[in-house]
């Protein structure tokens, strides 16, 4: 691990770039050429899609396909496709930002920002989109959002949401995705939501990072200098002596799943001998995880304790 100088997390910058009812009646609607979508829209949700170009019908129409989207799973070639929506959605994006700071931002206006970003994330999840959605770096419009400190809950409801988006785009397991968050700030951001954030956002952060780790270049870069992997191993840390006082046991889980990854490389494995927190290694989460439900999570703590020397090789069997 070799050093350089750490750098910062962005600050916000104005200019840069959430059990659903069936619908019924009408028909169905087809887009592009004239062929049908493997599952075709009714005819009222189509209409919902064009009506988020029209200003004085988008505020239903975000908060209509917001509640359906996971009912039709190719709600989002369409929306893609047609024309404007994209911009529409975007557009609720932008009007935010001079809100942020000072905070002015209202529950209303907020509840409104997050369902254009809940059909962002229906886009940014979808095999036909994904890739068109990283080529036209709509992920950074999102940055803003991320990078508020502010605690009143309509300013953590668009953090979760914006992190929400990322976390659909990692999850899908693609390089392409890893390849391009790794030349943004999204690690900064996480670890910062990581220190600061609710339990639930930090949940949603952690996964992210977890996610990054995972993928060979994720932590290539993250263990590549010194800086980046203290940094990290820090929040990781300082993370676990909280769930002490305050315990969540997915939190934890994404916790050890991540340091087990990190143990996977050579030289942050070195490091680890002497950074991992004492509590992770003297059972102090032993009664939160003696759950059966909770047993890969132990799996993964005994492998990291095995993988940096606290547990001898042939007690792989206990436990």
């Amino acid at each position: 691990l070799r050093r350089e100088g750490a750098r910062p997390a962005p600050s916000p910058h104005p200019m840069q770039a959430p059990g659903l009812s069936s619908l019924t009646g009408g028909g169905s609607k087809t887009i592009g050429d004239g062929s049908k979508s493997k599952s075709t829209l009714p005819t009222h949700l189509y209409n919902l899609v064009h009506d988020l170009i029209d200003t004085e019908k988008r505020d239903t129409a975000l908060l209509e396909l917001s509640k359906k989207r996971e009912d039709f799973p190719d709600l989002a070639p369409i929306l893609w496709n047609s024309f404007g929506t994209i911009a529409a959605l975007l557009q609720e994006i932008v009007s935010i930002y001079p809100l942020l700071s000072p905070p002015r931002l209202t529950t209303e206006l907020s509840n409104r920002c997050c369902n254009a970003l809940a059909l962002l994330q229906c886009v940014a999840s979808h095999p036909e989109t994904r890739s068109a959605f990283l080529n036209a770096h709509i992920p950074l419009y999102l940055y803003p959002f991320l990078n508020t400190v502010c605690t009143y809950r309509q300013y953590e409801f668009l953090r979760l949401t914006s992190l929400g988006v990322i976390g659909a785009l990692v999850k899908m397991d693609d390089s392409d995705v890893i390849t391009f968050l790794l030349q943004t700030q999204i690690i900064p951001l996480c670890l910062r939501i990581m220190d600061n954030g609710s339990e639930l956002s930090k949940t949603v952060a952690t996964f992210i990072i977890q996610k990054i780790l995972l993928d060979d270049q994720g932590l290539a870069y993250i263990c590549h200098t010194f800086e980046r992997f203290s940094t990290v191993s820090d929040v990781l840390r300082k993370m676990v002596l909280g769930l002490v006082e305050q315990p969540s046991v997915r939190l934890l889980k994404h916790i050890c799943r991540c340091y087990l990854r990190l143990s996977e490389n050579k030289h942050a494995r070195d490091a680890l001998q002497t950074c991992i927190p004492n509590e992770l290694r003297d059972n102090t989460f032993a009664e939160d995880l003696k759950d059966e439900s909770e047993r890969l999570t132990r799996k993964w703590l005994q492998q990291l304790l095995r993988n940096i020397g606290d547990v001898p090789a042939e007690s792989e069997g206990t436990g």
